[in-house]
């Protein structure tokens, strides 16, 4: 369904990514998607597919610069390498910049690594209008609360062993302080639990296990939530 776009980041340096378009085409609100640590994949592509069936235009900036991996050792290294206040201000705003090009609002959607960059985001992107966080977030210090405009949802998992969930009230405590709009829920699931690809001999890691009811009811809460802040 989509295609490789190229597009700017703030500081002129051009940057690719795939990009899914609905019927409406350059009219429709954005989304950008944000990878997991395996790069962009089949998986994320799939995402941004069924993004762009709801009517919105969604963009994966290829923050790997065309590197992908299915070994964990190699996505960590990757996830290491990356700058992610950089990702942030220039990759993932030059690729709401783009969207919004076509006049319509603009929000980020992340997935674990992608969930702590849409929180970065969230503090470095002021064209913003809404933001989904799906089990990431940064370490706490990096999140400059008061300079969040836009609207939060995020979606939790209470057994990760990534992103642990007692992360989590510090950060609604944060948000709440500064006055941030948000909301965030929690599921009985593990890591990646919206992850379709990781259930029985194809799971990545043990720790990671997709919950098809969690994923769900994460997929409608999120629509109604972009719905209500991009429509």
């Amino acid at each position: 369904m989509g295609n490789t776009v190229t597009f700017n980041r703030p500081d002129g340096k051009s940057l690719s990514g795939y990009l899914a378009e609905p019927a409406a085409g350059a009219r429709a609100p954005g989304i950008v998607v944000i990878q997991e640590w395996w790069g962009i994949n089949d998986q994320i592509r799939r995402v941004a597919d069924r993004l762009a069936a709801q009517g919105y235009r969604a963009l994966v900036p290829d923050l790997y610069r065309g590197k992908a991996t299915v070994e964990a050792a190699e996505a960590e290294h990757l996830m290491k390498d990356l700058d992610f206040g950089d990702a942030a201000g220039q990759d993932i705003r030059g690729a709401v910049q783009f969207l919004r090009e076509g006049g319509g609002p603009c929000g980020v959607v992340g997935f674990c690594m992608g969930g702590a960059l849409t929180l970065l985001a969230a503090v470095h992107v002021p064209e913003l209008d809404a933001a989904v966080v799906f089990y990431g977030y940064p370490p706490l210090e990096y999140v400059d609360a008061p300079k969040i405009r836009a609207p939060l949802m995020g979606h939790f998992s209470r057994d990760d062993a990534f992103f642990p969930i007692d992360g989590v009230r510090p950060l609604e405590t944060k948000l709440r302080e500064a006055i941030v709009e948000f909301e965030f829920h929690v599921y009985d699931a593990k890591h990646a639990f919206a992850n379709e690809t990781q259930v029985g001999e194809g799971k990545l890691l043990p720790v990671l296990e997709y919950d098809a009811a969690a994923a769900e009811l994460a997929w409608s809460r999120t629509m109604d939530f972009l719905g209500r802040h991009l429509t």
